[in-house]
């Protein structure tokens, strides 16, 4: 039992030390967690906030994994096909968020109905570099057989 103490006093300081945030961590926490309300309430548009030349890496083993050097080439590749696919948009739903320093970390669930009628579900995680209250970087963690499935399955002209 002694042992735990010490263990227990660790765990309560970081947690503690983790929602002390500087001011602009909690402006940067802000910023996204508005837009992500907004995009949930189907206002706004949440790519607004990322920056011409930001980085967006998806990770995995599809063909859409990869880096996209540019916030338009991100969009005509990966969102507005996506967009297109879909009679009902994402709507995401806050898991929880993360700030260290400049980087914003979202734990999300997304779904929408994809042209066919089925339902498109995917978690995410997203690690958001943030600078002057824009994205410049992105590390996009997904269910990548879901998106690829509703990517392939359905075809747009």
């Amino acid at each position: 039992m002694k042992s735990l103490i010490p263990i227990l006093m660790i765990i309560f300081s970081i947690t503690v030390n983790a929602q002390n945030y500087s001011k602009e961590e909690s402006l940067n926490k802000d910023i996204i967690t508005k837009a992500f309300q907004n995009w949930h309430n189907g206002i706004g548009n949440f790519f607004d906030l990322l920056t011409e030349d930001m980085h967006w890496e998806i990770t995995g083993s599809t063909s859409y994994s990869k880096v996209y050097k540019s916030k338009q080439e991100f969009l005509d590749t990966v969102i507005i096909p996506l967009n297109k696919k879909l009679k009902v948009k994402i709507k995401p739903t806050i898991r929880n968020i993360f700030v260290d320093n400049d980087m914003v970390i979202v734990l999300w669930d997304g779904e929408a109905i994809a042209l066919d009628g089925k339902t498109y579900r995917s978690s995410y995680s997203w690690y958001m570099k943030m600078k002057n209250g824009k994205i410049t970087e992105v590390v996009a963690f997904l269910d990548g057989i879901e998106f690829a499935d509703i990517m392939q399955r359905i075809s747009i002209d």
